[in-house]
């Protein structure tokens, strides 16, 4: 008798954890909750992105300040920024 009651309780909350487990694999699985991973994916990828660009820019006017100190310009003569013949 107690055996059975210990199978029946162990099969009881059996259920009860697949059925729990199927309720949030549903839940993450809705359109609502696809649509919200996809749109923290994107603003993850465009803050990436923009991050990337900036450190773009930003060794970008670094080499150019190397640069024009190494040719001893400033920049504002019209002829060939001050590159030798």
């Amino acid at each position: 008798m107690i055996g059975r009651i210990f199978w029946f309780l162990l099969g009881v909350g059996f259920a009860v954890w697949v059925i729990v487990k199927l309720r949030d694999s549903l839940r993450r699985a809705s359109p609502e909750a696809v649509g919200q991973r996809v749109a923290a994916s994107a603003a993850g990828v465009g803050a990436s992105a923009r991050d990337f660009t900036d450190r773009v820019r930003a060794a970008m006017a670094e080499r150019e300040a190397e640069l024009r100190l190494a040719f001893d310009t400033d920049g504002t003569s019209s002829d060939r920024a001050g590159l030798p013949d």
